[in-house]
């Protein structure tokens, strides 16, 4: 047998679950059909939160996992997470002034905060936080939850997956699974995307975190031949960009009139992000992309409350992502319940477990939960969980202070702009020693494409980080794409292609361990 676990799908799900099994001894294989974070997990709103709009819809343990969760990933991730102040205008058309203080109240006491401050009310006529909203409002509420930048957290989570023993294999797709003969393990039918070859590798047991594809990759297998197993649903989020509506770093979530919320986020550092939708989809997840009224549905969100006015015009960038949902038959697709199902099939011989739902908040939790079910299988190994207190490659930030950490890295190499030490701080961590180390000039950090893009980090993040195309790097290891002018982006979709075939002949296969 190849391996313990293979685990198939490389978004929040199935890169946490990989990783967790690494950390616990297990032989690990991870493989996604396109590149790590390439579809829902790099499509949210980019929050790590307790999801305030669930206690509406009597989600308690949900929330409560997620806002115990919002601590634990703070400290283990503090370079791509860190808290954001929410402010909620209040509405009385739409929710009474008592019920939403109950809510923050009750936010708080099932939150269990540690770093993060309570919810407080707020007078609009004397607090400057709210200049931004139009004078229709007089009163709200602010509380805290976290920013993350969601495909990072994806990556680093497969990187530590791999340096704690797993195989990660990105853009190589399964196209089938069938039980070995003897019924003990599961032939797992691979395809390099690259140059379109196959192979097969056997496992004790498959983890299907396929996402949108959970319910399809079992189709396809012929695995479903059981009433038992879940439906999903598919429902699309779209999000939109527009240059910076307002001055300050506070988000604001806007009651919509049919009982939504819409967040106002500030986005790399020039912009605000404006979402999301939730919209039910029936076509194929990786061709989505947001219409024409999911735009106008946002821009009306953003006219209802701000005083800056938007149009379909100001947009300069949007995202669309399916989340694939436990179907629990409610009809308004708002109200599907965010939380997930694990489903284990025995049936066949080999287990086969199933990760139906979910959101990027509770991944770990989640992954801690799978591994529960893995355990059973594997009663002979020492699988003790160890994620609630593990640091992600880069979050060893001495006392997990960022700003300090920033400080002392803008020292340390003075000779460049401290924006770009700031940024490489945010991505990186202390990985950022990885290509920094020994560099003493701005030349020893390699040819400049332009714009603050230099060669050294071009070649960490294919290296290191699983890159392959300019799109991973442009716009899920980064947001690089917003902020780049057309000929530094020409450059790199000129020179990444050559730059990866120089690493992959280097590296072969395999990737180095970022820590060594």
């Amino acid at each position: 047998m190849d391996y313990d676990l293979c685990v198939i799908g490389g978004g929040i799900n199935g890169s946490g679950i990989a990783r967790d099994a690494a950390g616990r001894g297990l032989s690990v294989l991870l493989v996604e059909a396109q590149d790590l974070a390439s579809a829902t997990s790099s499509a949210s709103t980019k929050l790590v939160h307790g999801g305030l709009r669930y206690l509406e819809h009597y989600e308690f343990k949900l929330v409560r996992e997620s806002l115990r969760e919002r601590e634990i990933l703070l400290k283990a991730a503090p370079h791509i997470i860190w808290p954001m102040d929410f402010v909620l205008p209040h509405n009385d058309n739409l929710r009474p002034y008592w019920m939403i203080k109950a809510g923050m109240m009750l936010y708080d006491f099932l939150g269990g905060r540690k770093k993060l401050k309570k919810s407080q009310s707020l007078d609009f006529g004397t607090d400057s936080i709210a200049d931004p909203l139009n004078e229709s409002y007089e009163r709200g509420f602010s509380y805290a939850d976290c920013w993350v930048e969601d495909a990072r957290l994806v990556t680093l989570n497969a990187m530590d997956a791999y340096e704690r023993g797993a195989t990660v294999l990105p853009r190589t797709a399964c196209v089938g699974l069938s039980p070995s003969r003897d019924k003990k393990s599961w032939n797992v039918n691979l395809q390099n995307m690259f140059n379109g070859d196959e192979f097969v590798v056997s496992a004790g047991m498959v983890i299907n975190a396929g996402g949108p594809w959970v319910r399809s990759l079992l189709d396809s297998s012929n695995l479903t031949d059981n009433a038992g197993v879940p439906n999903v649903r598919l429902v699309k989020g779209s999000h939109v960009v527009f240059p910076k509506l307002y001055e300050g770093d506070q988000t604001f979530i806007l009651q919509q009139p049919d009982g939504r919320i819409i967040f106002t986020i500030p986005y790399e550092y020039n912009y605000t992000l404006v979402g999301t939708t939730d919209v039910p989809y029936e076509g194929d997840p990786s061709q989505v992309a947001i219409d024409k009224d999911e735009i106008e549905y946002l821009c009306a969100a953003v006219n209802r409350s701000l005083k800056q006015q938007v149009s379909p015009d100001n947009v300069i960038w949007s995202y669309s992502g399916v989340r694939s949902l436990v179907d629990d038959g409610e009809a308004n697709a708002s109200k599907v319940t965010r939380d997930y199902k694990l489903y284990v099939d025995e049936r066949y011989g080999p287990p086969i477990l199933s990760v139906f739902g979910g959101k990027i908040t509770t991944y770990r939790k989640l992954a801690d939960h799978v591994m529960e079910r893995v355990s059973t299988f594997y009663p002979d190994k020492d699988l003790t969980p160890w994620t609630d207190t593990a640091i992600l490659p880069g979050g060893d930030i001495p006392d997990g202070d960022f700003a300090a950490f920033v400080l002392k890295q803008q020292e340390a190499y003075s000779f460049l702009s401290p924006d770009l030490i700031y940024r490489y701080a945010r991505a990186y961590g202390t990985r950022m020693a990885a290509f920094m180390d020994g560099v003493t000039t701005e030349e020893d950090l390699g040819f400049h494409f332009g714009d603050g893009v230099y060669e050294a980090e071009m070649f960490y993040l294919l290296r290191y980080e699983f890159a392959h195309e300019a799109e991973d790097i442009l716009w899920r290891r980064s947001k690089l794409g917003l902020h780049i002018s057309s000929k530094t982006y020409d450059a790199l979709l000129q020179a990444i292609p050559d730059m990866a075939a120089q690493v992959r002949a280097d590296e072969g296969e395999g990737y180095k361990n970022a820590a060594e």
